[in-house]
């Protein structure tokens, strides 16, 4: 069980802050991730307080560039004074890098246990759950673009990122997410039903 006082704070002060971060990242993105790396945390004998701690702070970075968030992350949780109370400078250290390890696009495994396991809960590899995400992301970030660009730059961001010569890494053995990327996998490969997804996620959003 995580500690009550360290939930309280989080839930209070902390994952609130994920809601000015758009659709794509907002605050049921931590959520998951966090129920998720609590389900990895327990199956691998670690340290849930932590595991807890990691997920929710690792998108907090997106407050600055997105590009460094990672390590604006890191130095977010390093900062907070509150986390003192429950965890020892060796803790926050490795807290601090598994935040700086979880990026999909990092190119050296993670740290330690707690960032390969934030790293994998992050990965968020339910096809559908991805191909929303992704339409999601690029309505965000880049509002001029018509459908077709949109198409154009999800599937280029799909096949970049997710297919077989993609720079995804899985970093825990036997996962669930082995089997949900190897669907996903599938998915890219078959453009006339990769296309049918993106028409359906685009044409029901409420633009």
């Amino acid at each position: 069980m995580v500690n009550l006082e360290i939930m309280e704070y989080v839930e209070r002060d902390i994952l609130p802050r994920y809601n000015s971060f758009g659709p794509s990242h907002d605050i049921r993105h931590a959520q998951v991730v966090i129920r998720d790396s609590l389900v990895l945390a327990r199956q691998l004998g670690v340290d849930e307080d932590m595991a807890y701690v990691v997920a929710a702070y690792h998108d907090l970075g997106l407050s600055g560039p997105r590009a460094v968030h990672h390590i604006t992350g890191g130095k977010i949780l390093a900062a907070d004074a509150r986390l003192k109370r429950w965890f020892s400078p060796e803790q926050r250290r490795i807290m601090k890098e598994a935040i700086e390890d979880h990026r999909a696009s990092a190119s050296h495994a993670p740290r330690s246990i707690y960032g390969r396991i934030v790293a994998e809960a992050d990965r968020q590899l339910e096809p559908e759950q991805v191909l929303r995400r992704t339409v999601l992301f690029g309505v965000e970030h880049y509002p001029g673009l018509d459908k077709e660009r949109h198409w154009e730059r999800f599937a280029n961001h799909l096949q970049n990122k997710y297919s077989e010569t993609g720079y995804i890494r899985l970093w825990i053995a036997n996962s669930p997410n082995e089997e949900r990327l190897r669907r996903l996998r599938a998915l890219i490969a078959d453009k006339d039903s990769l296309r049918k997804a993106f028409d359906n996620i685009y044409d029901n959003l409420n633009l």
